[in-house]
């Protein structure tokens, strides 16, 4: 009889010791706390939503004009945890490609479980690194659209921002307003070197809190009219329609870039 109720003892504490072993980590530890973030984009123009294809916009240089479309890649995003730690998105992916064009690249369901706690900022890259922006590593449609010629570095655009301005002769005239890869020419017009332009951006008043089982929301803007001023006012009327091929007008945008996104109200 005592060795029977043994027996029935071991065979019940089976199950017990085998679901206790699946809720913990491979290292034995309990699993960690975790919630889940959604990123929203949207674009606005002077505190107002973006209105594309409408000439009602004037810059800091008093240049009117319209926007047709946007389309950009964020990277390396970076979550800074109140502890010093950090975290960065790229468990599923690394870059988001966003077109106001297509809806479904306003919202970004992050995959990767975030550690439960307090936030103080979020970062990330305008662009792509010289690491990993390399070409032809996109094969679908629309982000390899965005391709960068070979000859002025090659990769992928950061951004393509288009439009059309108002000129002093009162002509309608296209502009692309294309941040990537900047080139160094030599006098004959030869490139001869390669500039990284990729930058990073801290947004303000990004901070959270995120708990266990929980999804935050949190809206990323592009306030559109900052790529046109502070630190730098950018008139249309001096680097014209394209600037693909000059650096000076690329590192202008750059440097106005760090004042163009903010964040929304986190829920």
């Amino acid at each position: 009889m005592k060795l029977m109720n043994l027996l029935m003892l071991i065979v019940l504490s089976i199950p017990v010791l085998f679901m206790s072993g699946c809720n913990k980590e491979p290292n034995g530890n309990e699993p960690e706390d975790t919630g889940k973030i959604k990123f929203e984009f949207s674009h606005y123009v002077d505190g107002q939503p973006l209105d594309t294809d409408t000439l009602k916009y004037v810059n800091a240089s008093g240049n009117h004009y319209l926007v047709t479309e946007i389309q950009y890649f964020i990277s390396d995003v970076t979550l800074h945890a109140h502890d010093g730690s950090k975290k960065v998105i790229d468990d599923w992916k690394d870059i988001h490609y966003v077109d106001t064009d297509l809806e479904e690249t306003w919202l970004w369901d992050v995959y990767d479980e975030i550690p439960a706690g307090l936030y103080n900022s979020i970062s990330f890259t305008v662009g792509i690194n010289e690491q990993k922006n390399q070409s032809l590593m996109f094969v679908d449609h629309p982000e390899s659209l965005m391709f960068w010629p070979e000859y002025l570095g090659g990769g992928y655009h950061y951004m393509k921002l288009n439009g059309k301005w108002m000129d002093p002769e009162q002509e309608l005239l296209p502009f692309d307003f294309h941040l990537g890869i900047g080139q160094i020419y030599d006098n004959e017009g030869h490139v001869t070197g390669f500039i990284q332009n990729y930058f990073e951006v801290t947004l303000p008043g990004s901070s959270f809190t995120i708990n266990k089982g929980e999804v935050v929301h949190i809206p990323i803007i592009m306030n559109v009219e900052n790529w046109f001023k502070n630190p730098h006012t950018y008139d249309h009327n001096t680097w014209g329609g394209d600037i693909m091929q000059h650096q000076d007008a690329m590192h202008l945008g750059c440097d106005n870039g760090h004042n163009v996104f903010s964040v929304g109200d986190i829920e």
